[in-house]
């Protein structure tokens, strides 16, 4: 087998590769580009976010199923689905080997099981590894191993609010609080207390754990980046600015809804620290055998200064095609391809250092923003009509207009026009929380103190004008708001 000696014969490589691949998920968006880079590479969805339109997007005909409970279980169906599993053998390369390789967002044991069956190899580590590290306080614990900071903190178990008070008090934590349990979704396991009243309202939840992270409140902006495990090292993408807790973009107070791209929206000091943090993350993650695609989240306290490890992700996110889709991965390769390539069975020579000092280059960063819109409002309504994915524009007098069709970012230009992508569509329902869509356009979407610009606020007006509502009887809101008290419908 011939070895891969630099990266213009890793982009040679996988436009030749001639192994299937698949991203099998709820929706493509966090891949999205990816298959102009690979060979062969499909998105297998339960949303058909693009009306067929995406040469990429495999949507199999619905057909009954339980109530999904995450996206682990949307992944479980699509793999069981008939449609689906006939693909797989009709693009199966010939011979005893794999019949493609296969990534997630989330999977589990299950998934494993399903895949070995089917014989897809999942290039990723071990559904029972990446729950152990998919851990808020393990996190912690490598960050502390790994030299680290983290936000004050003390990792224990809180049993009234009285043991808080006294765990506080001992770790020198101060009277606003910050807790925190191992898993959960953004904004939903994160609960702010500063006195016995806040703490009654998420009392069950938090003495239901055996233990949780209490930290310090501060005043903090957060930020994230990606970042990859090699055999060579761990390579580092761009430093991006967080959207969290916008309530025109999401109900849930912390929780993430966006990110920015932009070269110098942190300080060199932020970037290095973020930078430095990352190799060292990543060769703690090593040691525990974990090779591939993680993110990092950061919290700078903004009367400090200091920046600390918020939390890790042993997966790709959210952010992964802001990551993806920057400059730099296009005057080299995307940071998920040496991802693939770690899986791939091909030896490669690669200088991890510098690709990470042509990487932080500000040169090689473009400003480019995304918000995640939800359903903010607590209604449970039909969706009557709903915005189509492809690019738009935010005309002068604050009102948006479809141009054409697009399956990326790929040919937006200017401010004033954007990439969305539909999440949501007619008929689905409203409720508290629903993923309605994404959408992704040139610049920046805050200001320097963090507060969304006016542009920001009326693309979001905008299009959340575009989603218009129906009516429904009472036993079909009823019957839809207990599916969702039982599954969630979480997408992203």
């Amino acid at each position: 087998m011939q070895r891969l000696r630099n990266v213009s014969d890793i982009r040679a490589f996988f436009h030749r590769y001639h192994v299937p691949t698949y991203f099998v998920s709820a929706t493509p968006f966090n891949l999205l580009g990816v298959d102009e880079w690979v060979h062969d590479f499909t998105f297998i969805s339960f949303i058909d976010c693009f009306d067929g339109k995406h040469p990429s997007v495999f949507v199999p005909k619905e057909k009954p199923h339980p109530v999904f409970k995450g996206i682990e279980e949307i992944n479980n169906y699509l793999l069981q689905h008939e449609e689906v599993q006939r693909l797989i053998r009709q693009k199966a390369p010939k011979g005893r080997g794999p019949r493609g390789n296969v990534v997630f967002l989330f999977f589990n044991d299950e998934t494993e099981r399903i895949c070995e069956k089917l014989k897809l190899r999942i290039c990723f580590p071990s559904a029972k590894l990446r729950t152990r590290l998919d851990n808020k306080l393990m996190t912690t614990r490598i960050a502390n191993e790994a030299g680290v900071r983290s936000v004050p903190n003390a990792l224990t178990h809180v049993s009234s609010y009285d043991r808080l008070r006294k765990v506080a008090k001992r770790h020198r934590l101060g009277d606003r609080l910050v807790i925190q349990t191992a898993f959960g979704d953004s904004g939903h396991t994160t609960f702010f207390i500063e006195d016995e009243k806040d703490y009654a309202k998420h009392a069950e939840e938090i003495e239901a754990e055996k233990e949780v992270k209490v930290m310090k409140r501060l005043k903090v902006r957060g930020s994230a980046l990606e970042a990859c495990v090699t055999r060579h090292g761990t390579l580092v993408g761009p430093l991006m600015t967080e959207l969290v807790g916008f309530k025109q973009l999401t109900p849930y107070k912390g929780g993430w809804c966006g990110n920015e791209v932009v070269s110098d929206a942190f300080p060199k000091k932020v970037r290095r620290f973020a930078r430095d943090s990352a190799v060292k993350i990543g060769e703690a993650l090593r040691k525990r055998r974990y090779r591939g695609y993680f993110e990092l989240d950061f919290l700078t306290d903004l009367d400090s200064g200091e920046v600390y490890l918020g939390e890790m992700n042993p997966r790709i996110t959210g952010a992964s095609s802001m990551t993806n889709l920057a400059a730099f991965a296009h005057a080299d390769a995307p940071l998920f391809l040496f991802h693939l390539l770690e899986y791939s069975g091909v030896p490669y020579d690669l200088d991890v250092a510098e690709l990470n000092e042509r990487w932080s280059n500000p040169e090689y960063i473009d400003s480019w923003s995304q918000f995640v819109m939800k359903n903010t409002g607590k209604e449970v309504e039909p969706i009557k009509t709903a915005p189509r994915s492809g690019v738009w524009q935010l005309n002068e007098d604050g009102t948006v207009t479809f141009i054409r069709d697009q399956t990326h970012r790929r040919t937006v230009r200017r401010e004033n026009r954007a990439f969305f992508l539909r999440i949501a569509r007619e008929g689905d329902w409203f409720y508290e929380g629903a993923d309605l869509g994404i959408l992704v356009t040139p610049g920046r979407l805050m200001q320097r103190n963090f507060r969304l610009t006016p542009r920001a606020k009326a693309w979001i007006k905008g299009i959340r004008g575009q989603f218009k509502s129906g009516r429904a009887s009472r036993v079909d809101r009823e019957g839809v708001a207990e599916r969702v008290e039982v599954g969630g419908f979480k997408f992203l």
